[in-house]
């Protein structure tokens, strides 16, 4: 089982007969199918192994880790990754996010009940794009939090008041604002999501071509998996997107030529400012931040905010967690310094430049935390 260096290679099966319904990679040989001999293997001895009572969940080769994953009796998922550091949560997350984006544009019956393998298989298709970005190497950290990536917003209150606005004249509880594939805003409701279908609702927009309308059919993986909804997505600005979930009504016309200009048109200089970069005004020597607020779920998180001048280190892994309830917790090394805080809403992660004194970060610390999120209480 020679893969390249760098490689993710992931499989999809019936798990009854383990007919191969697609195979993605990315870092891989050009050709994009593993040969069918090393798909019935891979397959084989997870059955084998089931058909004992042995729940084989991973193992490793010398330059391969493999985790297997089979979902509802009915789907099995099977990931091939070289990469250097790849551990089973971080592939295991991959296969857990990979059959639930199935469920969100095929809808679990599909899936749990298959009639047809061929109309699946071309089903399926539909999926790709987004599936495709979860084995992408991006710059973003839902994967690891499973908290939805935000932006900053100038002008937020009359952007929500005109967004509740907005989606209730679309008969709608659901509706948010999508910069870059990040949520900006959103209605009450829609935080109230599950956390993964705010994360590949999210990512689902992010993936899909740009045109300045779409009415796209989805299933809600957690909250309803059987029954489709519409999501509705209308383009104010290059980047920016307001999205709806709606039922049956209004046609997607009606949105787009009525309700986007009487909503938004008035609004287009704060619009305007949402596309723009937003400065964080963190301390200096700060090169990276992830900030989580726990209740909502969300994060925000920047690589080298802008004034940094300098070239961020390499990232590192961190999944073990801390091995007990720290508030303040600090690492050094000779090319980064790094500082966590666990307040009770939010968790704030800094990655800083070495020259910043150690008796510095919990005072450097603590101003970007109040800094970020407004709370002089912090």
């Amino acid at each position: 089982m020679e893969e390249q260096g760098g490689s993710v290679t992931l499989l999809c099966l019936t798990a009854s007969s383990g007919v191969p319904l697609f195979c993605r990679s990315v870092g891989a040989p050009s050709k994009h199918q593993l040969p069918f001999s090393v798909i019935g293997s891979l397959n084989g001895v997870h059955m084998f192994g089931a058909n004992l009572d042995v729940l084989l969940t991973a193992a490793c080769t010398a330059n391969t880790h493999v985790v297997w994953r089979v979902f509802h009796n009915s789907i099995t998922l099977i990931v091939l990754s070289s990469e250097e550091g790849a551990s089973d949560f971080a592939l295991g997350r991959l296969l857990d996010n990979t059959f639930s984006a199935m469920v969100l544009i095929l809808g679990l019956e599909e899936l749990v009940n298959i009639r047809n393998i061929e109309r699946l298989k071309k089903d399926l298709r539909a999926c790709y794009k987004l599936i495709d970005s979860f084995l992408a190497p991006l710059e973003r950290s839902g994967d690891l939090t499973q908290c939805v990536e935000c932006v900053p917003v100038p002008h937020g209150a009359a952007l929500q008041e005109c967004l509740e606005a907005f989606a209730a004249a679309a008969e709608s509880r659901f509706g948010c604002l999508v910069v870059g594939g990040r949520l900006a805003l959103a209605t009450e409701p829609w935080w109230q999501l599950a956390p993964q279908e705010l994360l590949l609702l999210s990512w689902l927009v992010g993936s899909l071509p740009p045109p300045t309308a779409r009415d796209y059919p989805i299933y809600l993986p957690h909250g309803s998996p059987t029954v489709p909804h519409r999501l509705l997505t209308c383009q104010l600005l290059p980047g920016l997107e307001a999205c709806l979930i709606c039922g049956p009504s209004p046609a997607l016309h009606t949105v787009e030529t009525q309700l986007v200009p009487r909503f938004w048109k008035p609004l287009l200089e704060p619009l305007q400012a949402c596309v723009r970069p937003q400065p964080h005004g963190l301390p200096p020597g700060v090169l990276a931040f992830l900030l989580i607020q726990r209740e909502q779920r969300s994060s925000q998180s920047s690589v080298q905010p802008p004034g940094s001048g300098q070239e961020a280190p390499p990232q590192e892994p961190f999944q073990a967690g801390f091995p007990h309830r720290a508030r303040h917790c600090y690492v050094v090394s000779a090319t980064h310094k790094a500082y966590a805080i666990h307040a009770p809403q939010h968790q704030l992660f800094l990655l800083l430049a070495p020259h910043v004194p150690t008796f510095a970060l919990r005072p450097l610390a603590t101003r970007a935390l109040r800094r970020l999120t407004g709370d002089a209480a912090c």
